[in-house]
């Protein structure tokens, strides 16, 4: 910066900053630079969290699906696997020895080992009566299952059939029946006990809910104990408010549509998916949470997140890096400022001393220049003098001549001419002493009455 010096005084140079100051424009564009980043991760993260969510949600659907399918297979083949069961031992001519003669001595040993070589949940054999004769399971030796619905059905056709009997407890029994003939007549009736049951714990999951329901919508088969012989909707309303799959069920309001998931926002979702056993009309119905997508998501989400926290990082580091060189130039310039502001009070200073010795040699010059004129005037001022001396002397010395002839009244009169012309001369030396007297000088009252009755004593 350029600074004029002021009149009368020295020159002050002009202070260049050594460092030039930081461009604003550049300023700008890095701020600019750093909202379009954090612009950039908003909408990259939006993006990508709808595109992972319905890729992750697809892929668990696809998933899910699988897992009901081999569910689905799973039971169907138990149910035909125990199926020709009841056909083969309805033929066994050991059982039908033993039914004609009534003698079982060995037809429980029998039916324990078809059991344990084909697995069977138990065997039975009851007579006409629906007594049980035979059991892998002795302990239901004897006990009467006349009105049981698997016996009668058994006992009204000639085919296998499958029966499921829901228990006191609330679980179902799974039995396959069929009638053993002797010369066309049916004599008994052997039982197969289908185990289903196996299926609720191996399907138990906590973020998964199986259930399977009949023909007419109770469900048979379920992992959760209190939904069997409800339908879905009252089995929904039995879960217990605590369970992961209630809580899911309340934060959505109800099943989750699967076209368009959204299981970073809205929490705990369910997918329900639906498949078909090929038995009886049975279906098989799977609620699923959403627990597993959103973990995939957030999983990528905060890898996103976290690389966009770091260029954050380094672009606050370069800002603050910024912000310190301004700082540390704008310190710099303020220190230059505080020296060249000393630097100029020191030169006002200097040039208002300048300016008071400069008054002082004005004030000395015209006094001069006063006593140079009061030498000239003193030539003719004496010339002025000197009349009224002289006329004074004549005049005292015509004042004593009457005073010593007696006459004070005319001597009176010379000493009223002496008065006027020292009065006269008393003019002209005040104008000559004000003349030589400096200017400005205030004029004071001076006391000076006891000087005066000293002086006229």
């Amino acid at each position: 910066m350029k600074t004029t010096p002021p009149t009368g005084g020295t020159d002050i140079k002009t202070v260049t900053p050594p460092q030039t100051r930081p461009s604003r424009k550049a300023t700008w564009l890095i701020r600019g630079v750093v909202l379009g980043l954090i612009a950039l991760a908003v909408g990259i993260i939006w993006i990508s969290n709808l595109w992972l969510t319905d890729r992750f949600t697809e892929t668990t659907r696809n998933r899910g699906e699988i897992r009901l399918a081999l569910y689905s297979n799973a039971i169907t083949s138990e149910l035909q696997r125990n199926r020709v069961v009841p056909l083969l031992l309805s033929r066994d001519p050991v059982m039908i020895s033993a039914l004609n003669s009534n003698d079982f001595s060995a037809t429980s040993r029998r039916l324990i080992s078809f059991s344990e070589e084909i697995g069977a949940a138990g065997l039975r054999l009851l007579d006409q009566d629906g007594v049980i004769v035979a059991s892998s399971d002795r302990n239901e030796l004897g006990a009467a299952f006349r009105n049981s619905p698997y016996f009668v059905d058994a006992l009204r056709t000639n085919e296998t059939v499958f029966n499921a009997t829901q228990l006191e407890s609330g679980a179902y029994k799974f039995t396959y029946a069929r009638r053993i003939e002797s010369e066309k007549q049916g004599i008994g009736v052997i039982v197969v006990d289908v185990d289903l049951r196996q299926f609720e714990t191996r399907w138990r999951s906590p973020s998964e809910a199986v259930l399977v329901a009949n023909s007419e919508g109770q469900i048979v088969i379920a992992t959760d104990p209190r939904w069997r012989g409800l339908d879905i909707a009252e089995a929904l309303e039995k879960r217990t408010p605590d369970s992961a799959l209630r809580r899911a069920f309340e934060a959505t309001g109800g099943l989750f549509d699967i076209e368009q998931p959204d299981a970073y926002f809205r929490g705990e979702a369910v997918m329900e998916m639906v498949g078909r056993i090929p038995f009886r009309g049975w279906r098989i119905t799977s609620f699923s949470t959403y627990a597993s997508v959103r973990e995939r998501v957030n999983g990528v989400l905060a890898i996103e997140i976290m690389a966009f926290a770091i260029l954050l990082a380094l672009a606050f580091y370069v800002l603050s890096r910024r912000a310190q060189t301004q700082a540390g130039f704008f310190r710099r310039e303020s220190e230059e400022l505080r020296a060249l502001n000393l630097r100029l009070s020191r030169e006002i200073a200097e040039r208002q001393k300048v300016q008071k010795n400069l008054e002082v040699a004005e004030q000395s010059l015209a006094q001069s220049q006063k006593l140079a004129a009061l030498g000239e005037m003193s030539a003719a001022v004496s010339h002025e003098l000197n009349q009224p001396l002289a006329a004074m002397k004549t005049y005292l010395a015509g004042a004593k001549l009457l005073l010593q002839r007696r006459r004070p009244e005319e001597a009176q009169a010379s000493f009223q001419r002496i008065d006027d012309l020292i009065e006269r001369m008393g003019a002209i030396t005040k104008q000559l002493k004000s003349y030589a007297r400096k200017g400005g000088d205030a004029l004071e009252p001076v006391i000076f009455a006891t000087q005066f009755a000293a002086l006229c004593r």
